[in-house]
């Protein structure tokens, strides 16, 4: 899984990804749009890995890891001014998913490039400019699929594709992003391949200040910009990125303490991979042993035998059965043989959907 970091510059995009990565990438109070993009690999946190990693005390434990790709800033009028964005966009259509870090905290060391901190107004912006990014590539396209029709290339086909684009063009000059219109199983595939940026998963991370932690301001602003981003391809997430570095660099301990004393139940990094996850339909498996303790990421939805290929080509290719058991069923049993005895350790078969948390040992035979 690849998340990609985007924002207007000064939002506090690669201070959340030091977060994230527990990195120290350099934060510049200026527009980087030519700078290279950071790249991390972040653990998924998960208890119930750690859990299984206590009581099998196997010789590796491997959670599951997301990519992060802190792009640079993309100042306000890029794309239509024809500024040195293309790589920005290039690397943008890459990811699975956007997090567009949105900034809502007052710093008078780090000036906003707009003259004033506007939410709202910085969310609006920096959407525009994916979306004047996704019209220019469909206005391209367009053109040769017209050409195509007129020497009658594969009618059919060009006019499918054409049918598509043209509702795609009109929500766009409507500034309506294309994760907002309904695409039918075949026009999504038609267009797949142009990895429009406004049909991507969304993220907006509202930025906040440390004094507006837990705040009636910061809750008015989530439910303003969540109304202004509904639907299932869409999450906000509200955080002080300058707040969970510090937090990131703490000892567990420390930054258990520091949670405590700020009134935060949970670090916001664990909520936002976890987001991510929610959004994008991902869930983990489990297998445990003395060997190693890991976590499998998958598609929701996903049967057995395709599970079993996460692992190895050739678990599925000769998958003959899962052996299942649920988290809490397992440890509620205390071991594989006392969960067998009590009926919760299964046998399911290649059709089998596996379930979120579940520990599965695949039987094949090649």
């Amino acid at each position: 899984m690849i998340i990609g970091i985007v924002g207007l510059p000064n939002g506090g995009k690669t201070t959340l990804f030091n977060a994230l990565t527990k990195g120290e990438a350099e934060t510049a109070p200026y527009a980087q749009t030519g700078a290279e993009a950071n790249i991390g690999i972040v653990k998924v946190p998960d208890s119930r890995v750690d859990r299984l990693s206590g009581i099998f005390r196997p010789k590796k434990t491997t959670h599951a890891v997301v990519e992060f790709i802190d792009l640079p800033g993309l100042p306000r009028g890029s794309v239509s001014e024809g500024a040195k964005v293309t790589d920005f966009l290039k690397r943008a259509r890459e990811v699975d998913a956007l997090v567009h870090v949105v900034r809502a905290f007052e710093d008078t060391a780090v000036p906003h490039p707009a003259g004033s901190v506007d939410p709202l107004r910085d969310v609006e912006d920096l959407e525009v400019e994916l979306m004047l990014s996704d019209l220019a590539i469909i206005e391209k396209r367009l053109e040769r699929v017209e050409a195509a029709l007129k020497k009658g290339v594969e009618r059919e086909k060009h006019e499918k594709e054409k049918a598509v684009l043209d509702r795609c063009r009109e929500a766009l000059e409507e500034e309506k992003p294309l994760r907002e219109i309904v695409l039918e199983g075949e026009e999504e595939k038609q267009i797949r391949g142009y990895r429009f940026l406004t049909l991507q998963p969304l993220i907006l991370v509202l930025n906040i200040g440390e004094n507006d932690l837990n705040s009636q301001k910061a809750a008015s602003l989530t439910a303003e910009v969540a109304a202004r981003f509904p639907g299932e391809k869409s999450r906000v997430e509200v955080l002080s990125a300058k707040i969970e570095m510090e937090m990131g660099q703490l000892p567990p301990e420390e930054a258990a303490l520091f949670m405590e004393d700020l009134g935060l139940e949970e670090s916001a990094m664990e909520r936002l991979i976890h987001s991510c996850y929610d959004l994008l339909g991902r869930i983990s498996f489990l297998t445990a042993g003395e060997d190693e303790v890991r976590a499998w990421t998958i598609p929701r939805g996903t049967p057995a035998v395709r599970a079993a290929g996460t692992i190895h080509s050739d678990i599925e290719r000769g998958f003959i059965k899962a052996e299942t058991i649920s988290f809490d069923d397992f440890i509620a049993a205390g071991s594989f043989a006392k969960a067998r005895e009590a009926g919760t350790l299964r046998l399911e078969g290649k059709d089998y959907i596996v379930r979120d948390g579940e520990i599965v040992h695949f039987k094949f035979n090649v």
